[in-house]
């Protein structure tokens, strides 16, 4: 599946989702198309990659359940 994507000079292009990731992550587009429509990097919400969210907080997950 390839996802089309806008660079900051106006360029459109159709990326892999890897490479997509590392776009983000690299902020080397402007924004990016799901299924739902475009999303502008900076405005609409991005998913973080896990493991990556901030938690300072008590593991509340159990493993042993």
């Amino acid at each position: 599946m390839l996802i089309p994507v806008i660079y900051p000079d106006g360029r459109h292009d159709l990326v892999k989702p890897f490479i997509l990731d590392r776009l983000i992550d690299r902020e080397e587009i402007r924004s990016f198309k799901r299924s739902s429509g475009w999303v502008a990097l900076g405005i609409d919400p991005v998913r973080t990659r896990r493991g990556d969210n901030g938690y300072q907080g008590a593991e509340r997950r159990s493993a042993d359940r």
